[in-house]
């Protein structure tokens, strides 16, 4: 384990066991002037403040330990706000302070912490999914807000609440359920509206037009799509799809348009629609493409010939590059991985444009942002079984070194001046981090 943030204590030895020497003799000096005294105090008072100003400031300082089981979930829902939850005691504590908010004891044990329109959705996990059941907390205040029997979930691009039946593969932002489909009113928890599915269906949300509320599109087993009206449940269209492998990420929302990749006449395509007529935009061929993705205004198509950034809208190349096999959208930025390994990504990514920002091999990213929205990153050092943690400059191109974790730390979060981590002797540490003062 690495120094202390404030070094080690300085001894100066005065032998004789630091104690009086044997004999002590006086030596003679002549006396010393009237003002000489206060002269000497102020200097050594101006001597002192020099030294105390020039004392390194640690670039980590904790604000918060937590006791924490291994399992035991955290989630940070905003910038300002740290819950966790501990043998089915929920805890919000205040990140700029360290305070605790609020506690909501009584609630089931989960297996990750959600939250969607100002509240904490929790629902039990058994069997390696998630069970019927869901209760709503409220995040401002900790109080029960309402139940739900049913699965209760959000998607990308609306703060709507729907009340669903899922089916296995019930993930990720476009979701597969069955039945009776409700969205509920967040403060009640009651139906506003309600359709019910023939059998199942895929759910995503689809951005409306300018000062609209969102749609929700519902892609049904018998490939009819469906575009509602999130506010009132108004029908706005209705489209025939090909056939395809509807999942979790088929079809995708991509720069505000909705893209199937889907068997073609001569091999795999990809076909886009308008978000708010489903009226056909373009069809490509697209072999060796296994998933679409968005990359910011544009959409990505993955597969066994690299990254391809098309215009969503129009399907014209932006760029390409071969050798990624991967990306992940960050803000306003992409991760890019190589097609050597899909865990650790080669850089940090203009999605306009392809080109590398900031190189980020060897490093691997957290999850959230510092307060100018830069990613942070860490990697292991040599010495002491450390992990140093940087910010991804994208404005030099440059990684910018914050500190070195203690050793046994992992498993971190990034909130601006933060770091959310988890020690192995069983500690949730909330640090606080100056990116001014760099590495000790």
């Amino acid at each position: 384990m690495g120094a202390e943030p404030f070094g080690e204590p300085v001894v100066i030895d005065l032998g004789l066991g630091r104690g009086e020497p044997e004999t002590y003799e006086r030596p003679w000096r002549a006396a010393a002037p009237r003002w000489f005294t206060p002269v000497l105090v102020a200097v050594l008072l101006l001597v002192s403040s020099a030294a105390s100003a020039t004392l390194p400031k640690p670039p980590l300082t904790p604000l918060l330990r937590i006791p924490m089981g291994p399992a035991d979930p955290y989630a940070i829902p905003d910038a300002g706000r740290l819950l966790i939850q501990t043998s089915g005691l929920v805890t919000a504590y205040d990140l700029s302070t360290g305070a605790l908010r609020w506690q909501a004891d009584g609630t089931t044990p989960v297996y990750r912490l959600r939250t969607g329109d100002g509240l904490l959705l929790t629902q039990p996990w058994t069997g390696g999914r998630p069970s019927d059941g869901t209760a709503a907390i409220s995040l401002t205040t900790g109080a029960k807000a309402w139940d739900n029997p049913r699965s209760v979930i959000t998607f990308t691009g609306s703060d709507a609440l729907l009340a669903v039946t899922g089916t296995r593969s019930l993930s990720g932002s476009n979701r597969r359920v069955q039945g009776l489909i409700e969205v509920l009113d967040p403060i009640t928890g009651t139906s506003r509206w309600q359709l019910r599915v023939p059998s199942t269906a895929v759910v995503l949300g689809v951005p409306g037009p300018a000062d609209t509320s969102p749609r929700m599109l519902v892609v049904r087993d018998d490939r009819t799509a469906v575009l509602y009206d999130v506010a009132d449940g108004r029908l706005l269209a209705t489209r025939d799809l090909p056939a395809a492998n509807y999942g979790p990420e088929n079809p995708v929302v991509a720069g505000g348009v909705v893209l199937l990749r889907h068997p073609g006449l001569s091999g795999m395509e990809v076909s886009a629609y308008d978000p708010v007529t489903l009226r056909p935009l373009w069809s490509e061929v697209a072999d060796g493409t296994f998933e679409v993705r968005a990359c910011g205004l544009l959409a990505c198509l993955l597969g066994q010939y690299g990254v391809h950034a098309v215009d969503p809208e129009t399907g014209d190349r932006r760029w390409t590059r071969a050798r990624w096999q991967a990306v992940e959208e960050r803000g306003s930025v992409l991760l890019a991985y190589p097609d050597t390994d899909i865990s650790r990504p080669v850089g940090l990514v203009d999605s306009v444009t392809g080109r590398v920002l900031v190189d980020l091999t060897g490093w691997l990213p957290l999850a959230g942002a510092n307060s100018a929205g830069d990613l942070l990153v860490i990697r292991e050092v040599p010495v002491g079984a450390r992990t140093m943690v940087a910010v991804a400059d994208q404005v030099t191109g440059h990684l910018r070194p914050i500190a070195l974790l203690p050793a046994g730390t992992g498993d971190c979060e990034a909130a601006p001046g933060r770091l959310i981590c988890r020690e192995m002797i069983g500690e949730l540490v909330v640090w606080a981090y100056d990116e001014a003062v760099g590495p000790g």
